[in-house]
């Protein structure tokens, strides 16, 4: 079963430290956590503290928060797609960043569709429904994939979500600055 600390080190890679960008929809943000998404967070009273002592944000002492900032992504975006039950860790790791990233809806459904485009035509499973909620019939399609698919299973979840950040440029143009960081987060297979 895959390791949830294996998956946060990879995604925390992903994540700056401090940032408050008045185009982001996040608005203040640390360490990827969004302070307009995730206003209760605890973490927020520390950096509030912080802001009122000289050098912010370099003052900020990162391994004081690791605890908040840990609980809180095994709280909001492992435990909540059963991150403990995926039986192949890179599975894991690219749904628990796909889902800090843009929601746990939104990487289960990817890994949905994924899964049933790897199924020969429901010859190794019916066709999921595609609601971005795991459970039993997601896990059982996942371990019924031959490992020799996996890559490929990794590449089409990257694909959507690759596509899916397009589509929001598309819309919200403000948004093309952030290209490069979230396309660092889409990795194909060879």
């Amino acid at each position: 079963m895959a390791d949830f600390l294996k998956a946060y080190d990879k995604t925390m890679g992903n994540e700056g430290k401090y940032d408050n960008d008045p185009t982001d929809a996040g608005g203040e943000t640390y360490r990827g956590i969004a302070r307009n998404y995730h206003p209760s967070w605890n973490g927020w009273g520390k950096i509030d503290a912080y802001k009122k002592k000289p050098n912010f944000p370099l003052n900020i002492e990162d391994s004081l928060l690791e605890n908040e900032v840990q609980n809180f992504y095994k709280a909001n975006f492992w435990d909540i797609f059963l991150g403990d039950s995926i039986p192949i860790q890179e599975v894991a790791n690219e749904l628990f960043d796909t889902s800090v990233n843009m929601n746990h809806i939104r990487a289960i459904t990817f890994l949905q569709k994924s899964l049933n485009a790897l199924n020969r035509n429901q010859s190794m499973f019916p066709d999921l429904v595609e609601d971005g909620e795991l459970g039993n019939i997601t896990l059982n399609a996942l371990s019924l994939l031959p490992k020799k698919d996996i890559q490929i299973l990794l590449t089409m979840i990257n694909v959507l979500q690759g596509n899916h950040y397009f589509e929001y440029m598309r819309k919200s143009p403000i948004q093309e600055k952030y290209a490069r960081g979230w396309f660092s987060r889409v990795q194909l297979c060879k």
